[in-house]
């Protein structure tokens, strides 16, 4: 019989409570959701796939707020880990109340999405805003554990994201191939994660905070708010165009288009774990610049090597998105795997603004969603509208980077001396 020495065992728990565990765990999470993508894309086809798309964008712009919540929390508790028991209260309070409003906003507008992207019945539009409720409730308890930098249940929160939706999507799917059964499967998924939220901060009591949730509550709406503008944003740059193909291309090339950007999505996510680690030290403003410098080096260096891979292994990366049915798109999948490598840059710089919560950001990347829907709606084809959509983020980026590059020389900036 084989047994695990206490050197080993105590590796291993170092490894799953350091960044690296984290990466793992991040890594899995987007392995899943990567998963669930191709899974569906291939059990549907590019018709039902391309509906399936739409509707899997429209809840990642209804995430922003999610994400809001958890750059709120964290960058709070990360600056100023004193008062952790009061923003975790606030922020959870937050959550739960703007999750049912949200997710009731969106069923009452199930109709206008059914017509917008062309689904076959009211239902998948319906899920879409049930299953808001509980991903936005993750985010907050994901962002307290962030700030905390307790990366071991966060990992498992991460995890609990990831593995059920692809599990119960390949289930649900077998069972009835349509986008309504991969809908339910997401909603039911979200429900994973929240459990395993609440598990982890209940077993971590919390000292006394010196102020009380009230004192602190509209700031974390205020905050919650500013971020979660900046992230819908940006999370309308990166997944309109999905939408914006629904509108002007016919449903093959649609599902083609679509198609493609599983390989963006899996460019995007693969370097997310960057953020979620390095977030905490970019809002402190001894590390920040440092952090941020050290980011975007890193997601270069990927990047580069994805597109090349991409290129390269264009047959491979076609398996991976579907097969022979989304062949017509093989030798432009680089272009897909660029636009990813962007995104993942454009991520890194818009949570460097909301760590220092600077009010630009969230403007210059609201033009880019502009710029994108009028010049993605002139576009004819696959080809002409990917490189669209390619040069307004590469535009946004450069923006960004100046941006970010005043920012940290103006904080350089000695203060005069008094006379």
């Amino acid at each position: 019989m084989t047994t695990t020495s206490p050197a080993a065992g105590s590796r291993l728990g170092r490894l799953l409570r350091s960044s690296a565990g984290i990466a793992i765990a991040m890594a899995v999470m987007n392995v899943g959701a990567y998963g669930f993508q191709i899974v569906s894309a291939r059990l549907l086809g590019p018709g039902q796939y391309g509906a399936l798309a739409g509707v899997m964008a429209l809840l990642m712009v209804l995430s922003v707020l999610q994400l809001g919540l958890q750059a709120t929390s964290a960058r709070r508790i990360a600056a100023d880990p004193e008062h952790v028991a009061a923003v975790e209260a606030s922020v959870l309070r937050t959550a739960w109340r703007t999750a049912f409003a949200l997710g009731l906003v969106t069923v009452l507008a199930a109709p206008l999405v059914t017509k917008l992207l062309r689904l076959d019945g009211l239902l998948p539009a319906v899920l879409l805003g049930l299953s808001i409720v509980p991903i936005t409730v993750m985010g907050a308890q994901a962002g307290v554990l962030q700030g905390e930098r307790r990366w071991l249940p966060l990992s498992l929160v991460y995890l609990a994201v990831g593995v059920p939706r692809v599990l119960l999507g390949l289930a649900f799917l077998l069972v009835w191939r349509s986008e309504t059964s991969a809908m339910l499967a997401v909603l039911v998924a979200s429900w994973v994660p929240v459990a395993a939220g609440a598990w982890a901060l209940g077993r971590h009591p919390r000292p006394t905070s010196s102020v009380t949730e009230s004192e602190i509550r509209r700031d974390v709406l205020r905050e919650t708010a500013g971020s979660s503008i900046a992230l819908l944003a940006f999370f309308a740059l990166s997944n309109l165009d999905v939408v914006v193909a629904r509108g002007i291309l016919d449903g093959h090339d649609a599902g083609l288009y679509a198609g493609g950007l599983i390989v963006t999505k899996a460019v995007l996510f693969l370097p997310q774990f960057a953020v979620v680690v390095l977030f905490p030290s970019m809002s402190k403003g001894s590390e920040s610049r440092a952090a941020l410098a050290k980011g975007l080096a890193f997601l270069t260096v990927l990047g580069t090597a994805c597109v090349v891979a991409t290129y390269l292994l264009s047959g491979l990366a076609l398996v991976f998105i579907g097969g022979a049915e989304y062949a017509e798109v093989e030798d432009r999948l680089w272009m897909f795997a660029v636009l990813g490598a962007l995104l993942a840059l454009l991520q890194m710089l818009v949570y460097a603004g909301l760590a220092s919560r600077g009010a630009a950001t969230k403007y210059l990347v609201g033009v880019g969603v502009v710029a994108l829907v009028i010049g993605g709606s002139q576009a004819d084809s696959v080809t002409s509208l990917a490189t669209t959509v390619a040069v307004v983020d590469l535009v946004v980026l450069l923006v960004l980077v100046v941006l970010q590059a005043f920012r940290h020389r103006r904080e350089e900036v000695p203060a005069p001396a008094d006379q």
